[in-house]
């Protein structure tokens, strides 16, 4: 109901920099300073100084700082209003779903419950996981989705974001089809010796970070490619193509096809949960809470 650029340029403002700003994205700097330029041919007027230390609002820059963060507020607030006026009385709950992040496990619990009685209607909303889109995502929570279903082992998203754990699941290994490790049952340490190892960069999982401790002191023979950020579709194709080794969990088994999931002999475990905002409204906070009476009596 809004432009994209609207959010990108608020970012920008907030953040006093095409990358800071594109950090908070998840995108590239280059692709933060594309959408102010389309931004400022749509409205006609220069709303940012560029500068070597980065960035500062322009006078017409404020005006619509201002206005945009007005414009959006009241276009989440209308969109929330239509769409309870829309349903018959019953709060709507969007539900964002995409490959690497599937809502099947949220709906099992919910087509679990007896729910005539409940004055709740689902709407799944798909989202993609390439670093742009869920981004976008990512900072629409609460307005064009209510929350999503997925890993959370992230420190960012601990403190941005609720989360209900809804329990654990083991860290797995990915392996091509055509590589040889893939004859095995079940994979051990002495297994990866040598092998290219794709994992999530250090920094946000504390759950990886653990991992990549792990390797560095007590496996020094393999060799780490790391992957910035999150994983999306592409980062399984990577791995098929140039024969690596990866990181994966079980919801993530039939993603690539060239790709076989195998267990390891590790303790790794990521937390799972949902992801929703702290600020949620309380049709949210009350499906939430019907979620995790729920989810006590059937864990994953």
């Amino acid at each position: 109901m809004y432009l994209r650029e609207l959010h990108t340029f608020i970012t920008v403002a907030d953040q006093g920099s095409f990358l800071k700003a594109a950090q908070e994205l998840y995108t590239t700097p280059a692709s933060v300073m594309n959408q102010m330029n389309k931004l400022e041919r749509i409205i006609g007027a220069k709303l940012l100084l560029r500068t070597n230390q980065g960035t500062d609002l322009t006078p017409a820059g404020h005006s619509i700082y201002q206005a945009a963060k007005q414009m959006i507020d009241f276009a989440e607030d209308a969109m929330r209003k239509a769409q309870l006026l829309g349903s018959s009385e019953q709060a709507q709950i969007r539900i964002g779903t995409s490959i690497l992040r599937p809502c099947k496990h949220l709906i099992d619990l919910w087509n679990g419950i007896d729910t005539s009685a409940l004055p709740f209607q689902l709407c799944i909303v798909p989202f993609d996981d390439d670093p742009v889109s869920f981004a976008s995502v990512f900072s629409a929570t609460g307005s064009r989705i209510d929350c999503f279903v997925g890993s959370c082992d992230s420190i960012e998203w601990q403190t941005k974001y609720q989360i209900l754990p809804l329990g654990k699941i083991p860290c797995r290994i990915a392996v091509p089809r055509k590589h040889p490790l893939a004859k095995k049952e079940k994979l051990c340490w002495p297994d990866l010796d040598g092998e290219n190892f794709m994992i999530v960069k250090r920094g946000d999982s504390p759950v990886l970070n653990r991992m990549w401790d792990d390797i560095l002191a007590n496996h020094p023979r393999i060799k780490i490619i790391d992957v910035p950020n999150r994983y999306d579709t592409s980062t399984f194709n990577e791995c098929e193509q140039m024969n690596y080794l990866m990181v994966t969990m079980d919801i993530w088994a039939d993603i690539h096809p060239s790709l076989i999931t195998l267990p390891m002999e590790w303790d790794y475990e990521t937390p799972y949960g949902i992801i929703y905002k702290k600020e949620a409204s309380k049709s949210v906070m009350e499906f939430i809470e019907i979620i995790r009476n729920t989810a006590s009596l059937k864990p994953l």
